[in-house]
């Protein structure tokens, strides 16, 4: 299946993958109209993926004759796009603190993460060690007292850190007694009504009975 013509903006997304979900979740945020193809990796591939991707990869959002690849650069193209409500800081020093974050999110933990979304078992208790380690070690930043991750607010932190906290349970991730705020912070996201309206079916099951 591919995107129908661009009347709307489209986004090609891995049912199962965090860096799509937190592209989807961000479009929920905002309530943008978007029509969603969903893909497989190893599942037959859209014709046109490759002319608008190099990587031919997700999440790849199309928005009239742009094409955009990297789920960092989607979100913040979107919240620029479509302003309200902002998710990210206005002023530029608290922007690049945001930012930031964001960097340290996904070179620390969703780099951890990618490695648990493969299919090879080799390593992978370690690699879960590793991560519920690093989360536990900050923990006391999700207890600074705001709802939300350092605001009062959404923020795009949010928008990055909830598809990874949703997918702990089904990647065997276990969080010590220390990281209580931790699941006390994500539970407060997940209740959020954007947040199940960007989860695929997919998702859902990876967190039933759980």
């Amino acid at each position: 299946m591919v995107l129908s013509q661009r009347s709307t903006i489209g986004l090609y997304s891995d049912p199962a993958s965090a860096d799509s979900h937190r592209v989807r979740l961000v479009l929920a945020e905002k309530g943008i109209a978007v029509e969603v193809v969903e893909i497989a990796p190893d599942g037959p591939q859209p014709e046109d993926l490759a002319d608008l991707n190099p990587y031919a990869e997700t999440p790849t959002l199309v928005d009239r004759d742009l094409a955009l690849y990297d789920p960092r650069v989607i979100c913040e193209y979107l919240d620029e796009r479509f302003p309200h409500p902002p998710l990210m800081p206005i002023d530029p020093v608290s922007r690049a603190k945001a930012k930031l974050v964001i960097s340290r999110v996904e070179r620390d933990w969703y780099r951890l993460l990618s490695h648990l979304e493969k299919t090879e078992n080799r390593g992978k208790p370690a690699v879960r060690r590793e991560l519920a380690e690093g989360l536990a070690a900050s923990a006391d930043v999700f207890a600074a007292g705001t709802p939300f991750f350092l605001s009062d607010e959404i923020t795009m932190m949010d928008c990055t850190l909830a598809p990874l906290l949703w997918r702990l349970t089904h990647y065997g991730v276990e969080l010590p007694p220390e990281a209580e705020t931790i699941q006390e912070y994500a539970a407060r996201l997940f209740e959020r009504e954007p947040f199940q309206a960007s989860l695929t079916a997919t998702e859902q099951a990876m967190r039933q009975g759980g």
